[in-house]
């Protein structure tokens, strides 16, 4: 299997996130990226570094404002004086403020919508090059390499085209995603991670070209809370084109799977030209996140499950925290996945 990746990722390395009140330890630390590339080499995989190419695909699905901004706000916050060591808003819009406020403080909020995306000096190199390593990995996709690991940290699925949130800055699968609709035509998302991909059904809502399938923790219990829910189908000519599944908090191996089931079914019915899976581990009932209890069978098992869909396929890294654990879940999925993919 190729992997891309680029050192860079890990020059992003919060200690701490903002949650309940007070400061806890941040849960995508850098040593998830010397992680999962340990895995690849461990795995014998064939890994390749992502060059560091043009912001045009990213903008293609991210607001040009917004991506500056990411690009500078840490050099205008250290410049700042009385302002922390890393960049955390404070205050955000509600559904009823509409306004573009000039001071730093204000514009943060509008570009985030919680405090769990701290901004240090090497934050914007790492998304960068975490979002160069979907693009790259999309790029290698198809002919000899129909199966393609896009080793991303930070993730990014949480990510809108002009917001922060949920630890991701930009939304790799949803950049890959556009970028292979241009040689496919058609492209199906499914994402896997505990949380609901918010940002990418928002990205790809009104749109006929990417179905969109999320399998996670009920929302009405858990973060993003307010997407994810059942009835969320899209809109416009991206009517029918998002399906959530969300799933009870705890739920085990059997319903996990089944929902899979479902979102493998859709993309049979859709009949896309490739597919896009955001991998996260965190459904895992040794995750810190731990609001599913999926073992490592289970993840065997949904690996085999997607890989039968025989298409080229881009496995994008989402979630999956530090755990004792969390390195024989991905080993195994990589193995099922690939035994699978014919």
């Amino acid at each position: 299997m190729l992997v891309v990746h680029h050192p860079d990722q890990a020059l992003h390395d919060p200690v701490h996130v903002f949650r309940n009140a007070k400061f806890i330890d941040q849960p995508d630390r850098a040593e998830r990226y010397h992680m999962f590339l340990s895995i690849m080499v461990e795995g014998g995989h064939q890994l390749i570094e992502a060059p560091l190419g043009s912001l045009v695909p990213i903008t293609a699905i991210h607001h040009p404002d917004y991506v500056q901004f990411l690009q500078t706000v840490y050099d205008r916050w250290s410049a700042t004086p009385g302002y922390g060591p890393d960049v955390i808003p404070n205050v955000h819009p509600t559904h009823r403020m509409h306004r573009k406020p000039k001071e730093l403080l204000g514009e943060l909020g509008g570009y985030s919508n919680s405090t769990s995306c701290p901004i240090q000096r090497g934050t914007w190199p790492a998304v960068f090059a975490s979002a160069q390593s979907a693009i790259h990995a999309a790029d290698r996709l198809g002919g000899s390499n129909g199966l393609v690991y896009a080793l991303c940290r930070p993730p990014g699925h949480h990510a809108y085209t002009d917001l922060m949130s949920g630890v991701c800055f930009l939304n790799n699968a949803a950049i890959a995603a556009n970028r292979l609709v241009e040689r496919f035509g058609k492209v199906a998302s499914i994402d896997i991670d505990v949380h609901h991909g918010n940002g990418t059904q928002s990205i790809f809502w009104n749109r006929a070209d990417v179905l969109f399938c999320s399998v996670h923790v009920d929302p009405t219990v858990a973060a993003p809370y307010y997407t994810g829910y059942a009835d969320e189908t899209g809109d416009g000519p991206g009517k029918n084109l998002t399906l959530n599944l969300p799933l009870p908090l705890r739920a085990r191996n059997r319903e996990w799977l089944a929902s899979i089931d479902r979102a493998v079914a859709a993309v049979a019915h859709y009949q896309p030209g490739a597919l896009v899976i955001s991998l996260g581990f965190d459904a895992s009932k040794y995750d810190p996140v731990a609001a599913l209890n999926v073992t490592h069978d289970g993840f065997s098992a949904a690996a085999g499950r997607l890989a039968k869909l025989g298409m080229p396929t881009l496995l994008v890294q989402e979630g999956g925290y530090i755990n004792a654990n969390l390195r024989a879940h991905m080993a195994t999925f990589f193995r099922a996945f690939e035994a699978a993919h014919k």
